[in-house]
């Protein structure tokens, strides 16, 4: 095995030159993963033997106040990118989870609080500079390399070192409403009918998550509920009312700035549990007869597995009308649809866990999956038909399986991969090797 100490000693802090130095080196190192915000669970930034090109250093945001405008570099988090665009009444479509590296998020697709309003974060990215597997540093965009452009949003693990991304910002001028619910099990079946009423074409205001989960302190099996909404408390009280009438047993919710909205659930998302991620799609409206059914699997799971406590299964109410703006084949990300995603998010602390939490996310996925197929059985939209039902950024399908996760987009993705990068040099991402 060749030692990386030599190469790494040749670097020399300048990208231009460093790039040449580890994409073009005379001997081929044994594996070379990016490392942003340290979130992913599939394994894709990290590796045991290989050389991790870590971009957390690199966390600079610039904001373009007149055009409405932020350039960030490859590493920032999107607590960096919201803050910078506070200071001058912006926001960007970001993740829910502020502690997360904007890389990932972007490159496979991005749900945020502000995705029923102004869509997917690769919907709201205007360019970014990628090194390629030969050392060359391309900037891409609608009108330059448009081909990468297209690739890179869905599929851009699988295409370089994407070192910085220009988004497009959004004014934001007022304050949101936002925070926690609890309720017990015996709320479900009316939680669900309230929570099926939000996903419609035209709402751009309102966010719902319906998890299931065990929250601290008594660690007993419930029904949490993140909420937001894009205005003002007494606008959102309004809005949530059949939910609060319902009587939570516990209510953060109140009134905040906007770049307090993305922080909400750095909790339960905090580093340093061991975790595993799946996914799936559902279908609204969602039937209370599989919500039940996930709610009592979970319920099982958290009872018997002390140690996966953290554990949390989350179905995503977001707004899908600006989603579904875009077509299916106009990006490379193929999961728009009239659906939302179903995250099981298993997380404990030891290792001997492992093997049944792992198989626990597996099995519920595949539960999913059929949930989903059944339904599509009854017919949907023209978008919809072609969508993979498979979230890659949840690890929504076999990530050795890259027909699975990109569908149609498949075929137009293999081409660009061979053009790209012929020789696979990034291939933690799902196979687009034919």
């Amino acid at each position: 095995m060749r030692s990386l100490g030599p190469l790494v000693d040749s670097l020399k802090g300048q990208l231009s030159s460093d790039a040449k130095i580890l994409m073009k080196g005379d001997e081929g190192y044994v594996e070379g993963i990016i490392a942003g915000g340290g979130h992913g669970s599939s394994g894709a930034s990290s590796t045991q033997n290989g050389l991790s090109i870590n971009l957390s250093k690199m966390r600079n945001v610039t904001v373009d106040p007149v055009n409405k405008s932020a350039r960030c570099q490859g590493g920032a988090l999107w607590s960096d990118v919201d803050t910078a665009a506070f200071a001058h009444g912006l926001a960007a479509v970001g993740g829910t989870v502020n502690h997360t590296g904007i890389g990932g998020l972007t490159l496979g697709g991005g749900f945020g609080h502000l995705t029923a309003k102004h869509g997917l974060v690769i919907d709201n990215l205007l360019e970014a500079e990628v090194v390629l597997a030969d050392g060359r540093i391309v900037t891409c965009s609608a009108n330059q390399e448009p081909d990468l452009f297209w690739a890179i949003r869905g599929a851009g693990i699988g295409f370089g070192v994407t070192t910085s991304f220009t988004y497009r910002l959004h004014p934001q001028p007022n304050r949101v409403w936002g925070g926690m619910l609890v309720f017990p099990r015996e709320r479900l079946e009316a939680i669900v009918s309230f929570a099926n009423t939000i996903v419609t074409l035209d709402e751009e205001n309102a966010l719902l998550l319906l998890a299931f989960a065990s929250p601290p302190p008594a660690f007993q099996p419930a029904v949490l509920i993140p909420v937001f909404y894009n205005g003002t408390e007494a606008e959102a009280q309004a809005y949530f009312k059949p939910l609060l009438d319902l009587e939570p047993l516990a209510n953060t919710t109140r009134e905040m700035d906007y770049v307090e909205v993305n922080g909400m659930l750095n909790e339960p998302m905090a580093h340093g549990l061991r975790r595993n991620l799946k996914g799936a799609a559902v279908m609204f409206p969602l039937t209370y007869s599989f919500a039940a059914e996930i709610y009592t699997e979970t319920e099982k799971f958290l009872l018997e597995t002390p140690d996966a406590k953290h554990t949390m299964v989350i179905f995503e109410y977001i707004p899908f009308g600006k989603i579904l703006k875009v077509g299916q084949q106009d990006t490379a990300y193929a999961n728009r649809g009239a659906y939302g995603n179903l995250v099981f998010g298993a997380s404990w602390e030891s290792q001997e866990t492992d093997t049944k939490c792992r198989e626990w996310c597996r099995m519920m996925a595949q539960k999913a999956k059929a949930e989903l197929e059944r339904r599509l059985k009854d017919g949907t939209d023209e978008i919809t038909k072609d969508g993979v039902g498979a979230y890659a950024n949840y690890d929504g399908a076999n990530h050795e399986a890259g027909k699975l996760v990109y569908g149609v987009n498949y075929p137009r993705l293999a081409e660009l991969k061979k053009k790209y990068d012929p020789e696979n040099v990034f291939s933690k991402g799902p196979n687009l090797v034919s």
